[in-house]
């Protein structure tokens, strides 16, 4: 093969399997080498290796052999003199890497590595296929349709890869022809052993999301983002979006101008119906739109033990269109807003709330204006029940008391939670916080009373003692537990110590110089108004001034004057070291007078004699 003829060949490998040129040569080297290794039936532990020339075609093999003074094997010895060929420090004895091409060795390769080569690429060519993929998972790519039956389609994608598509990922009512070409989304990409096996899906929520982004601009920009979708592939589907600057319209950007975006999409879903609903904070704004496109009267929210219910009530006229062909706009609304949905009819509804009101004398007392028009409402369903026709505005007068008796009921369950948290924030701040740090198998229990309360979640002694303050026949009530395991558990509750909380600790006499006065004058002295003062009572805003740097004027009151004495003594020592003065005397000191139960001043005199003078 000339010059010419091999890059060319080598080119059109290079086109043909859309991979580098790296790795077409690395396949074909490594099968040279195996092919060597065939011929001369090397051993495995010899080094080999191949390198061929991209432009010629030229294949050189080398191999590692012994350096020995006489050759007895050819492929695996050397002579010293064609060893300094290569490494002129080669001595006896070492092993070398010297060319060891067999004079026939382009037609024998040609014959032996074919397989090899082959081999080769096939696996670098899955391998480059499960890279890209990888990388597509969730994004739309477009393949033709290989063969359809029953179970699925086979679809010719990029890179000369197939795709699968169940039946269960199709739009339903949906039929391909050998040679269509469609759009679909990567569901998943696993690897096989004949290659990646690649999932593609036209029903998933993700297809819809990514051809919206195909067509709407504003959400490829991220001016408008989608929220939720709820989607039943070939019939119907919901699709929350809302608008991440001011001033833009998310819904019309959806939509587009006479409906051309939107209708792009119906398209390529096989007519799939599409309402676009704009997000809302407010659960009961956002549950009314996605009941869309019937008109709504009310939505009212119940959320008990985690479980959220929204009634909504409408019109008689709006309740198929709400409820939708076998309740499908019901159940989409549902999985767009995440809440249960029950719908009624505004005749339903006045209906079950005036059994709600004749049943509970507590709600009657509480909605006086609503028990006055209780009378109204029985004739107009009274009316209603006879077939009888009922104006617009006794309709306007049932959603009116509808809504009244909801909302209240709202409220009072409000309430009822509201009066529960505090009951249980009471009965906790009576139980010591330490209790809650202790764990369970603290307490002498019995084994099966243990094991029961840990399996109704009780992890902590404080977990255990709330539980009892709020309801012991809670306690009582789980499975297992007696009178003979609740005496224990009372008995153990009894007997339960905690830890005393530490003391706030000596207050460091630092502080203590800092909140007592630097300089005490004489009782005498001071003039009238100060005296006065000291009598006054504190205030909370001066206690807490006063407390600012860790103690209060009381608690100094209330210490020993050696205390004052001694942290007076140390800031004025400390004080007069610095100026290089020498201490002086005071003339009064603070002291507490037992009898008295009051601090009073002593003078000090320097004969040693004290004066006391009331403070």
């Amino acid at each position: 093969m000339t010059k010419n003829e091999f890059a060319l060949a080598f080119n059109e490998v290079l086109e043909e399997k859309q991979l580098s040129k790296e790795i077409i040569l690395g396949a074909i080297e490594s099968a040279m080498a195996s092919a060597y290794r065939r011929a001369v039936n090397a051993s495995t532990a010899q080094h080999v290796e191949a390198k061929v020339d991209a432009e010629t075609g030229q294949v050189t093999v080398f191999a590692e052999k012994e350096v020995v003074e006489d050759v007895q094997e050819v492929n695996t010895e050397v002579t010293l003199e064609d060893a300094h060929k290569v490494n002129p420090e080669a001595q006896l004895g070492d092993m070398v890497i010297v060319e060891s091409t067999p004079g026939d060795f382009g037609r024998v390769a040609a014959q032996t590595a074919r397989q090899v080569i082959q081999q080769r690429i096939r696996e670098a060519e899955r391998s480059a296929q499960m890279e890209y993929f990888a990388k597509q998972v969730g994004e739309i790519v477009s393949g033709v349709i290989q063969a359809s039956n029953a179970q699925g389609a086979t679809i010719g994608l990029d890179m000369k890869a197939e795709g699968v598509l169940p039946a269960n990922q199709k739009i339903p009512n949906e039929r391909f022809k050998v040679h269509d070409r469609i759009r679909t989304v990567v569901l998943e990409v696993k690897d096989g052993p004949r290659g990646p096996q690649i999932i593609l899906s036209r029903a998933h929520r993700n297809f819809l999301r990514r051809l919206l982004e195909n067509e709407v601009p504003e959400i490829y920009h991220g001016i408008v983002e989608i929220r939720a979708i709820a989607r039943e592939p070939g019939a119907r589907a919901k699709v929350a979006v809302m608008a991440t600057q001011a001033g833009v319209d998310p819904v019309g950007a959806c939509v587009g101008i006479k409906g051309v975006r939107i209708q792009a999409i119906v398209k390529e879903l096989h007519d799939e119906k599409i309402d676009i609903i704009q997000w809302d904070t407010d659960p009961i704004v956002y549950i009314s739109k996605a009941i869309s496109p019937a008109r709504v009267n009310g939505v009212y929210l119940n959320e008990v033990d985690g479980n959220r219910t929204a009634t909504v009530v409408v019109m008689e006229d709006q309740l198929s269109l709400a409820i939708g062909r076998d309740g499908q706009n019901a159940r989409l609304a549902a999985k767009l807003t995440g809440w249960r949905i029950d719908i009624k009819s505004v005749v339903e509804a006045a209906s079950d709330t005036l059994a709600k009101l004749q049943n509970n004398p507590q709600l009657a007392a509480s909605l006086p204006a609503a028990v006055e028009v209780m009378p109204q409402v029985e004739e107009i369903l009274a009316k209603k029940a006879e077939n009888r026709p009922v104006t617009p505005e006794e309709y306007t007068t049932l959603g009116q008391f509808v809504d009244r008796v909801e909302r209240r009921t709202i409220q009072i369950k409000e309430e009822t939670v509201r009066v529960d948290d505090e009951r249980v924030a009471a009965a906790k701040a009576e139980v010591a916080p330490a209790a809650f740090n202790m764990p369970l198998d603290q307490l002498d229990l019995k084994e099966h009373v243990f094991n029961i309360l840990t399996e109704a979640n009780f992890e902590t002694v404080g977990d255990l003692i709330l539980a009892m303050k709020l309801d012991a026949n809670k306690v009582l009530g789980l499975p297992g537990v007696g009178p003979k395991a609740m005496q224990n558990i009372e008995e153990q509750l009894a007997a339960v110590k905690f830890p005393e909380p530490e003391p706030a600790g000596e207050v460091p006499s630092a502080q203590i110089a800092e909140a007592a006065p630097a300089e005490v004058v004489p009782v005498e002295e001071a003039p009238a108004a100060v005296k006065k003062e000291t009598k006054k009572p504190v205030t909370e805003e001066e206690e807490d001034e006063n407390a600012k740097d860790g103690v209060s004027l009381d608690e100094l009151f209330k210490m020993k004057p050696e205390i004052f004495q001694a942290a007076g003594a140390v800031e004025e020592e400390d004080d007069d070291k610095k100026k290089g003065k020498k201490k002086k005397k005071k003339g009064v000191e603070l002291v507490l007078d037992e009898d008295l139960g009051e601090v009073v001043g002593r003078k000090i005199h320097k004969r040693g004699e004290d004066e006391l003078t009331d403070e």
